[in-house]
């Protein structure tokens, strides 16, 4: 039969009640009048992985996502059927929308269209819109299934209670073995991990914690491992360098393909090439040109158009810092004080002194010693298991806590320029705006985490934000202001309150929020443009709250654009009062 639409896009895993980068796979999926099938391998060669007939479907809408989507495709939609919800991927906003129309057109005449659908994901066990934990739940949102919204929802069939229930749908045929390469090496602490070695496969058995897997070697051996120094068993084709040219000043483009025949690979060179147009554009085949060498590569990433094969995905050619872990094994929150080592003294802050230290005299620390009355402790040790269970390249990494004696001990990842504010003023006049901005992108990563996490930092500021050896800014210190026991600093009222990183309704009302966040994010940026200049220098918090309630803002840093300058201003919109 003839398709409507043929597309590669992504499928997200329907069994799997918690979701990671490893289950998300490239399908082929086509649409016919009769069927939406989707299918592994090249449009030549084809294997059909599963497929839902036109006349069962009950929905079909975009997802509204808020959170982190951990695969290249960032526009979600969903086809609902039966009793199970299809989650797929597209590369583009146009794509989606292809997609979405023709779906709703197959569907028109269905007379089992919902009257209301779940908006966001089913994640984690839960709808991320209205937190229900049964995959069955009935919708929270009414379904608009005519786009032009002038009909709420399709026309209820009265006689829809007396049919037979549908046929149970066949079970989807059981996934081979998840095979995973290593991509860094891991040395076991504990006697339940496993070893890693750095380009070796491995075997998935159990993901019954999103940060710790439970894997197999060659050898039998089994054991839990951090999810994030593993990827999906790839083949070779598709994988691409960005290098320099032999000519000066060019570039080539490296890529693996398969070509000339069955078994016949290699790597093909294509050089990028400047068109001298008005604006100076770049192509690889003369039909596409761009305005930048990103762009260019981000238009192949999902289109040939002309090259032997799409750029699937970049080949690093060494080795990178191994990441952080949620902790230093599986379920392994609470840290022997015996097995730390205290060195210099790093900086001290709200809580007490902070000492750069080494675990098991091997890996590298910082250790937060708590002062006695500083903290609401126990309070904070309950929550010290959920803050660990956050991860991500942007976050400094809670390690665990020592909490059997007292002072208590908080482990975390060690940042070797320390805090961003002095890394800032130390350096000043040495920074590009590039490297400036990169900086806010840094940050602005770290909280887009914490807020899909539903988690509120509360006291954004360059002074909280902390800085690797390689120049990667990581959010630090997030949720800490729940705890403090300084009156102080927890009172808008106190001297120590920071009120110029606040908007009106936390000093007014003390209402933090998300979007609290986002308005000392705006500050953070307005610091990292004037390199470390304190916001309203010369002006008192009293003045402060004054100025901005009628509506005073920070000046434009002389480092800011005026794109910049607007994020900022966007950032700093208030909200309303409560």
């Amino acid at each position: 039969m003839n398709s409507i639409l043929e597309e590669i896009l992504i499928k997200r895993s329907q069994q799997k009640k918690r979701t990671s980068p490893l289950n998300y796979k490239e399908r082929l999926f086509v649409l016919t009048k009769s069927m939406l099938a989707y299918y592994e391998g090249r449009p030549e060669k084809k294997y059909r992985k599963g497929s839902v007939e036109i006349s069962k479907i009950k929905c079909v809408e975009i997802v509204k996502s808020d959170g982190i989507i951990p695969c290249q495709n960032k526009y979600p939609f969903q086809v609902v059927y039966d009793n199970s919800t299809l989650y797929i991927f597209a590369p583009t906003a146009y794509s989606r929308d292809q997609w979405v129309r023709n779906l709703k057109e197959e569907i028109k005449n269905n007379n089992n269209i919902m009257v209301k659908y779940h908006p966001k994901f089913w994640t984690d066990g839960i709808y991320q819109c209205c937190r229900q934990t049964e995959k069955l739940a009935p919708g929270c949102e009414k379904y608009n299934f005519f786009e032009n919204g002038k009909n709420s929802c399709f026309l209820y069939c009265p006689d829809l209670f007396l049919r037979p229930p549908p046929p149970v749908p066949p079970e989807e045929e059981e996934e081979e073995e998840e095979i995973v390469i290593a991509m860094y090496d891991f040395q076991p602490t504990e006697p339940h991990d496993l070893r890693l070695e750095r380009g070796q496969e491995y075997t998935i058995i159990e993901k019954n914690d999103i940060h710790w897997w439970k894997a197999r070697d060659k050898h039998g051996n089994k054991g839990y491992i951090p999810s994030n120094y593993v990827t999906g068993k790839k083949s070779n084709k598709g994988g691409f360098m960005v290098r320099d040219s032999s000519q000066p000043g060019l570039y080539t483009v490296s890529l693996y393909a398969k070509f000339g025949g069955e078994g016949l690979s290699g790597i093909r060179h294509y050089h990028i090439k400047e068109m001298m147009t008005p604006q100076k554009q770049y192509y690889l085949a003369e039909k596409h040109l761009f305005n930048s060498i990103p762009e260019l590569i981000e238009y192949h990433q999902h289109n040939a158009a002309g090259l032997v094969t799409r750029l699937r995905y970049p080949v690093t050619p060494k080795a990178k810092p191994s990441p952080a872990t949620a902790g230093f094994s599986y379920e392994k929150w609470e840290i022997n004080p015996a097995e730390l080592t205290f060195m210099r003294e790093l900086g001290s802050g709200l809580f007490g002194v902070v000492r750069l230290g080494k675990w098991r005299a091997q890996y590298k620390v910082a250790i937060k010693a708590i002062r006695e009355g500083a903290m609401y402790e126990e309070d904070f040790i309950e929550e010290a298991k959920v803050m660990m269970r956050l991860t991500h390249p942007k976050l400094v990494q809670l390690y665990g806590v020592c909490t059997q004696q007292r002072p208590i001990y908080i482990v975390t990842e060690f940042m070797e320029h320390g805090c961003l504010l002095n890394y800032l003023r130390q350096r000043r006049g040495h920074f590009s705006k590039d490297i400036l901005l990169t900086m806010c992108q840094d940050v602005c990563e770290g909280m887009e985490y914490l807020e899909s996490n539903s988690f509120i930092h509360r006291d954004l500021a360059a002074r909280n934000c902390l800085v690797k050896e390689s120049g990667v800014v990581k959010v630090s210190d997030f949720g800490m202001t729940r705890y403090v026991l300084d009156d102080q600093y927890t009172s808008s009222s106190g001297a120590k309150f920071p009120v110029k990183w606040c908007p009106p309704e936390v000093f007014n009302y003390s209402r933090f929020s998300s979007k609290s966040d986002v308005w000392s994010f705006g500050v953070l940026m307005w610091e990292v443009f004037t390199e470390g200049k304190m916001p309203f220098e010369t002006n008192t918090n009293y003045e402060v709250v004054t100025m901005i309630s009628q509506g005073h803002r920070l000046f434009r840093p002389k480092l800011a654009s005026k794109h910049v300058y607007d994020v900022m201003m966007v950032c700093w919109h208030e909200v309303c009062d409560p």
